[in-house]
């Protein structure tokens, strides 16, 4: 999944971004309103970690004019002023969650498997297609009854398709969803993942079909 952060902070967000792509997601940074507006409208990210004090636009202009333009992508709000007015005046804004500074990684991680599970109307931490779980809270699969070793771009692979399961995802969108702007990637690339996922999931009741012309589907077999 891709991840968004827009902080001004260059030291906090970079680390932010080591931290969150160790933990297996793709992210992109921004440090200004501007350039985050920029980026949200040119990639589709799984939620949006916003700064509120950041220049050119600041984050609370950002978010309303992300909520205007129809963006549904989780946000949390991140800030040094977490005084109740403050925290009031995110969330009608169209904030999904708070989170003041300084704050632990650990509960950063916890809040964004939180709001994307709620951004895909998931009621349950578990997700299953045919004998494919995923548990959206350890963000581990098992496959008949077995954990799945799968390096981390296969995981963000087959994570993008659970979520979006029984519906068609465009290469372009699953390539986004895997790979940052900052990505060297040759245009090939999601196919030799989309491959070795396949593989793995050989012998299950769950598939990832192609669908010629249009992307690829899980489905249960």
């Amino acid at each position: 999944m891709r991840l968004l952060i827009v902080e001004d902070n260059h030291e906090l967000a970079d680390w932010l971004a080591k931290a969150l792509h160790q933990a297996g997601y793709a992210v992109d940074t921004a440090h200004d309103g501007e350039e985050g507006e920029h980026l949200i409208a040119l990639a589709d990210y799984a939620a949006v970690i916003l700064d509120l004090s950041i220049p050119k636009i600041d984050g609370m202009t950002l978010l309303k004019r992300l909520r205007r333009s129809g963006s549904k992508a989780p946000v949390i709000i991140l800030t040094a002023n977490a005084s109740l007015d403050g925290r009031v005046a995110g969330l009608d804004s169209g904030a999904d969650d708070y989170l003041a500074k300084p704050f632990e990684l650990a509960e950063l991680e916890a809040r964004l498997r939180a709001v994307i599970r709620r951004g895909h109307d998931l009621a349950s931490p578990q997700i299953a297609v045919g004998d494919l779980i995923l548990n959206s809270t350890t963000r581990q699969f098992e496959l008949k009854g077995d954990l799945l070793s799968l390096t981390p771009r296969e995981h963000s692979v087959l994570e993008y398709l659970i979520l979006k399961a029984g519906t068609t995802v465009t290469k372009s969108a699953l390539s986004d969803s895997v790979f940052g702007f900052d990505a060297e990637t040759d245009p090939s690339a999601i196919e030799i993942y989309v491959h070795r996922v396949r593989k793995k999931l050989e012998g299950a009741s769950v598939q990832i079909a192609t669908l010629r012309g249009l992307g690829y589907m899980l489905r249960a077999t």
